[in-house]
């Protein structure tokens, strides 16, 4: 399975400076998206989530650009916070990992010479194959299904006891309706679930400009059941993916409702034409009977396939970056990277047999 094919070539405005034989330079780039591109390089939603945004494109020694980098920078007291909001997008098959860290390495290299501090752990959907020297990095992945085969085949990819409660959802009567008037709703059920699984939520205003950013493609669902919402689910797309972006259940919800609502939704998507289905964000080798084990189980059960890569951080202002590590450590025990790093020596190549399978 292949992420990377039928990507085109993204032409460059900005002048190609002179590099090095194998070398792969990041330079800023005009944005140029378009719908066979994730919705997060999008320049409509990254102004909705940075103070300051853009496109970097790998220029290799003949001028071409073999891929591109999305990215946000954050403006937080006196601190210049770089994010990215979906990886490294080659452009073609011939991009390998080797290439990558190349660019990344430069990419780094350019975050300097702008006055950065820190590049934070990127969004959960965003899942690189490599990361660059010096980074502080950790194994982290993403449950995927193509939606390219007929739906009866998706059908039959669900594990069997997952079908049942579809079924039964079906025949209690949960029905699935979708909408951005659900938008308040949608946040007051997301916000609680987050809560009590102890974890931060974005506040209202800063959901509704995240929502906002991404216009027509976005997709707010619900599953109700006798007049009361069981679970939502906001889903950002584009022709190449669509991804589960945020959910929330009630805490006692009817059995097979969400599952109801996942199915609802690949078949949504696919009948639209969008090529792969998303989960986003999944831990690797959890501890099993944990609540992040119990997730991967979830979703496995889809027929997904795991694509296994990278979260990771760099330190360009040492100083700050203890600050920032330390705010972390007191939010929330710290960040992706912190509780995740320690799987890095195992789980070293795999992303590797993904990309290449």
């Amino acid at each position: 399975m292949s992420l990377l094919n039928n990507r085109p070539v993204v032409r460059s405005n900005a002048p190609i400076l002179s590099i090095q034989s194998n070398a792969i330079k990041a330079i800023p780039i005009e944005i140029n998206w378009h719908s066979q591109l994730p919705i997060f390089a999008s320049e409509s939603f990254l102004k909705s989530v940075g103070d300051e945004y853009g496109w970097l494109g790998g220029i290799d020694n003949t001028g071409e650009i073999r891929c591109i980098l999305p990215y946000t920078i954050i403006q937080k007291l006196n601190f210049r916070l770089v994010r990215f909001r979906v990886e490294t997008i080659p452009l073609g098959d011939n991009f390998a990992i080797s290439d990558e860290k190349l660019f990344l390495n430069s990419v780094i290299d350019y975050f300097r010479s702008t006055g950065a501090d820190i590049i934070i752990p990127a969004t959960t959907n965003t899942i690189f194959r490599t990361f660059p020297d010096g980074a502080d990095a950790a194994p982290y992945g993403s449950y995927i299904i193509d939606l390219r085969p007929p739906e009866e085949v998706l059908w039959r990819n669900i594990d069997r006891v997952m079908r049942q409660n579809i079924n039964s959802a079906k025949k209690n009567g949960v029905t699935i309706r979708s909408g951005l008037e659900h938008l308040d709703a949608a946040y007051v059920l997301i916000s609680d679930t987050f809560k009590r699984s102890g974890l931060p939520f974005m506040g209202k205003e800063s959901f509704t400009h995240f929502v906002s950013g991404l216009g027509e493609n976005t997709l707010i669902m619900t599953a109700d059941h006798q007049g009361i919402a069981q679970s939502y689910v906001v889903f950002a797309f584009s022709d190449y993916c669509a991804y589960a972006i945020y959910a929330g259940n009630i805490a006692n919800q009817n059995q097979g409702a969400n599952k109801l609502l996942y199915w609802e939704a690949i078949c949504h998507f696919k009948k639209i034409g969008i090529n792969y289905y998303d989960f986003v964000g999944a831990r690797i080798d959890p501890e099993k009977g944990s609540k992040q084990y119990e997730l991967n189980s979830f979703k496995k059960r889809y027929g997904t396939t795991l694509k296994q890569g990278y979260m990771w951080k760099y330190c360009l202002h040492p100083f700050k970056y203890l600050l920032y590590s330390a705010a972390a450590r007191l939010r929330s025990g710290g960040d992706i990277v912190d509780a995740e790093r320690h799987k890095l020596e195992s789980c070293s190549g795999l992303a590797d047999e993904f990309y290449a399978s």
